[in-house]
């Protein structure tokens, strides 16, 4: 009969109550890496990308849920896009300005066809 590693594993994990509890901590925290943490920094590196390349005419959904187009940016820090610059959102007869990092979605310019999916 083969020795296989999952064999050997079962056998150290009976011998030593230790090694077992200390595996099951390890298991659980790789599945809470890779079900929760390791997408969740996906998708907000997605969306510092997105909202870094944010320009006027983009259309945006801000995190209070209000719909509108970019009219302006005004960039607070030089040279680089961060999250407290200030850009004004034109929403029907409406202008607001909102923090850069409050916008939650990006659509595609009014007037321009929307990407395929």
């Amino acid at each position: 009969m083969p020795v296989t590693y999952a064999s050997l594993l079962l056998l150290q994990t009976s011998a030593n109550p230790l090694f077992g509890t200390l595996f099951m901590y390890v298991a659980i925290a790789a599945i809470f890496y890779f079900v929760l943490w390791r997408p969740q920094s996906q998708q907000r590196k997605q969306h510092d990308a997105l909202v870094k390349a944010l320009k006027r005419g983009d259309e945006v959904v801000t995190a209070g849920g209000i719909v509108g187009e970019v009219v302006a940016i005004r960039e607070l820090t030089t040279g680089t896009a961060s999250p407290e610059d200030h850009v004004t959102v034109r929403s029907g007869d409406a202008r607001l300005v909102v923090e850069r990092g409050r916008i939650t979605r990006v659509g595609a310019p009014r007037g321009a066809a929307a990407p395929a999916t």
